[in-house]
């Protein structure tokens, strides 16, 4: 029979009873036993502990695989009140009470923030030989206590509440044990194993598989960006994308030849259609039996580096595929199999042959490597800078980085690696597999940034350079509209690089591909929505995607998807400077609405409308408005007709005024409204008092430089905006190498100041003209010529 570590009493039980029991006080935190179990609080700031438990007797020491910060000296009291001890710092109060050991938080004024319901449970648990435990933590949250967060999941909703969901790292759904409240706090469970997360009318909860104490991380930021921050403070701060990160990507499964690949950079070019980055999916390395070879074995591909100066020639950046798992005839396999750096288990691709679906009479032997594995992970940094990065690789596609597991066996999580067994780290593989990488490219240069892409996350994963996608999603309307959820609880857990394959991954839905017209619907509306995503990349399996598979200029859909494009390069100067306040002040990309009006309860379960950067409110068309079906399954039929336009519902936050982008037309807040929505329209809207600078027309990122950038001021409320801009595609800013610029608007003396330029970069331009423009109701003033030295200037409008 298990034994089970149970610290739950009742009142009952322990009416009457004295409690003596003494804590030890540190410079970080305070120590204590109660009822068998010790109990620790330790400072990381005044506003973040982490609260240890373990049963009594029980000697282990963790590092946190996610938490970079450590224990800092703070001033708090702690003492003995009745039946508790009382910790305050200046911003938190914690209360533990002496009879079981449970935990409250408090803000320095009183107000209720988390109660634990009861102590946690320890339950021996053995773990491919290692005597463990199986940990379980619940809490109490108040009743319509909106909570956000957990990473990636696939389910359409914002608020969390009310599921019960077993977190584990999968192809579109992505596992961050953390979440956090509409009431300011944020709590990261600081465990690996599969985990299961819930949240019902009697408790909220986390039950890992694994775990040798119970370890967690509580933080109060007030509001949503501040319980960021502290995740950010936590966990490592964002670093810097290059400025091109931010164009438009084209990729698809996959391109099969260099000169292919080559071939659609020239076509944009030739079509004047803007484009930053082009992507290389798997099978460059030749067959399955080589897979992730991390060179270019395939015949198709006779020339690298003459391929490479072609693309790069055009002025585009190339990202290229590399995987968690190697196939046996790969030097990779090789050098890692005698040193038990892989893992056996079933992963992808099943088959050495190519055919679908796999022949497993010719298995393909590729196994996941052991990314805990510090040699392992230099290893896999060799072959990839000798093969590839020495070529001029601009940035790297991590896929499969959950990894892919397969026929999964119980056993298989018994697989030892460097860390313990695979069950015990389970979740945090991607960020071992990413950060490998990161950390080898930083150490092998500084002269440029680190570009990652990737499947799979995990906390503290931000601070490695890394983009996330939503992995191989179906081609639904239902698929799209999860995606915003998606992205933006993802973002919640602190992580503010994301992203979806623009038109969805498979096609099953749509069996006649790009000949069906309700597939263009669905693809022009995605598009839209990843013009506002911190990446815009069109991918997918079964057909083509690039823009002159959807027609001509001068069509319908065609010239919809350039109007994105475009929409996308001149919002560059506003979206790289939003990425920059990513960086230095910890804030997000993708910002749920709670994020910036949580006194709005309207907000706190809208699933389908974001801001992207503090101005625009981006409300998405996720529903088909202009396709009709009549059959169903593979003998659907769909038609389009655009002739009578449709409306989409938008709800405006209330505490702001709102512009239409498209008419400006000045709306109030708090209000229901219907946008009509034509095919090339989504609903935009920018928050009075914004102040949005817009770049020049380019066919790619770096094409011209800024010194004319249009200022565009929105009328009826104060407001601010910081320009920043740096060399764009190296660490010198970590150096203090770049520069601000504020702009500030006072509303009532209708005056724009820009202030002094702080900062100094190579390539920094001492003389810029910025033309102003003041938008009013309804009205847009003439633009305003106005140059610019570097020294403070007023302008009145």
């Amino acid at each position: 029979m298990k034994k089970i570590y149970l610290i739950l009493f009742s009142v009952l039980s322990l009416a009457g009873q004295v409690f003596s029991q003494n804590f030890e006080k540190s410079v970080n935190g305070i120590v204590a036993n109660i009822q068998g179990v010790n109990v620790e609080v330790q400072f990381f700031t005044p506003s973040t502990v982490r609260v240890i438990k373990s049963p009594q007797g029980w000697n282990y020491t963790k590092k946190s695989l996610s938490v970079i910060a450590e224990p800092q000296t703070v001033n708090f009291t702690a003492r003995k009140s009745g039946n508790s001890i009382k910790i305050e710092s200046t911003q938190l109060h914690i209360d533990i009470d002496q009879r079981s050991g449970v935990v409250s938080f408090f803000t320095n004024n009183g107000k209720k923030l988390l109660l634990e319901k009861s102590a946690p449970t320890f339950t021996d648990f053995n773990d491919a030989g290692v005597e463990t435990f199986s940990v379980y933590q619940p809490f109490t949250l108040d009743a319509g206590e909106a909570i956000y967060g957990l990473g990636q999941l696939q389910n359409g909703q914002m608020s969390q509440r009310g599921i019960t969901k077993r977190l584990i790292q999968g192809n579109t759904e992505d596992a961050v044990t953390f979440f956090q409240s509409v009431k300011g706090y944020g709590l990261f469970w600081d465990n690996y194993s599969p985990t299961t997360f819930t949240d019902n009318a009697q408790e909220t909860s986390f039950k890992s598989e694994v775990g040798d104490l119970v370890d967690y991380y509580f933080m109060y930021g007030g509001n949503a960006d501040g319980v960021v921050a502290q995740m950010r403070s936590l966990t490592g701060d964002a670093p810097m994308f290059p400025l091109w990160t931010y164009g438009f990507f084209q990729s698809k499964e996959r391109y099969k030849s260099q000169d292919e690949i080559v071939g659609i950079v020239r076509k944009h070019r030739e079509s004047n259609v803007p484009l930053d980055g082009i992507i290389q999916d798997w099978q460059y390395w030749g067959s399955n039996y080589l897979w992730n070879a991390m060179e270019f074995l395939n015949e198709d591909f006779p020339n690298p580096k003459k391929m490479m100066q072609d693309i790069h020639g055009m002025n585009a950046k190339m990202v290229i595929s590399i995987w968690s798992s190697f196939g046996p005839q790969t030097k990779q396999y090789r050098l890692m199999a005698p040193k038990n750096m892989l893992l056996d288990m079933g992963t992808w691709p099943q088959s050495g042959l190519s055919s679908w679906p796999p022949n497993m009479e010719y298995p393909s032997g590729v196994k996941p490597y052991d990314a805990y594995h510090p040699e392992a992970r230099a290893i896999y940094w060799d072959h990839l800078n000798k093969g590839l990065f020495s070529l001029g690789m601009d940035g790297w596609w991590m896929d499969s980085t959950e990894p892919d597991h397969l026929d999964f066996k119980p056993e298989d999580m018994d697989n030892q690696t460097y860390l313990g067994s695979f069950r015990k780290v389970r979740n945090a593989y991607p960020l071992m597999a990413v950060g490998g990488v990161y950390d080898h490219q930083r150490a092998a240069t500084s002269d440029k940034r680190v570009f990652i892409l990737t499947r799979s996350a995990f906390a503290g994963q931000q601070r490695y350079g890394a983009n996330t996608w939503s992995g191989d999603v179906q081609a639904t309307w239902g698929d799209l509209a999860r995606q915003v959820t998606a992205g933006l609880n993802f973002s919640l857990c602190g992580i503010p690089h994301w992203n979806s394959d623009i038109g969805g991954f498979f096609l099953g839905s749509y069996p006649r591909r790009l000949e069906d017209p309700g597939y263009h619907e669905l693809y022009v509306r995605w598009l839209q929505f990843g013009a506002f995503n911190p990446m815009m990349r069109s991918h997918g399996a079964d057909a083509p995607r690039e823009i002159w598979q959807f027609g001509q200029k001068g069509g319908r859909i065609y010239d919809a998807i350039e109007k994105y494009i475009n929409l996308r390069y001149s919002l560059l100067p506003y979206t790289y400077s939003v990425s920059w306040d990513v960086t230095a002040n910890r804030s997000s990309m993708m910002r749920a609405l709670v994020m910036d009006f949580k006194d709005d309860k309207e907000v706190w379960n809208i699933n389908d409308q974001y801001m992207f950067g503090k101005s625009l409110l981006v409300c998405p068309v996720v529903k088909s408005l202009y396709t009709q079906e009549t059959g169903s399954g593979r003998n659907v039929t769909r038609t389009t007709d655009y002739s009578a336009v449709k409306s989409r519902t938008v709800y405006l936050p209330k505490g702001a005024y709102w512009y239409d982008f498209w008419t400006n037309e000045k709306l109030t807040g708090g209000k229901t409204i219907e946008r009509e929505s034509p095919i090339d329209i989504i609903p935009l809207y920018v928050k009075a008092g914004s102040i949005i600078p817009f770049g020049p027309k380019v066919q790619y990122s770096g094409e011209k430089k800024w010194d004319d950038l249009e200022i565009r001021v929105y009328k009826g409320s104060n407001g601010a905006f910081v320009l920043y801009e740096d060399e764009f595609d190296n660490y010198n800013y970590e150096q203090g190498k770049y520069t601000e610029i504020k702009f500030e608007w006072k509303d009532s003396s209708r005056t724009l100041t820009i202030s002094d330029r702080k900062g100094n970069y190579n390539g920094m331009l001492q003389q810029r003209n910025f033309r102003i423009v003041l938008v009013e109701p309804d009205k847009v003033n003439q633009s305003q010529p106005t140059a610019y030295d570097g020294r403070m200037i007023s302008v009145k409008l």
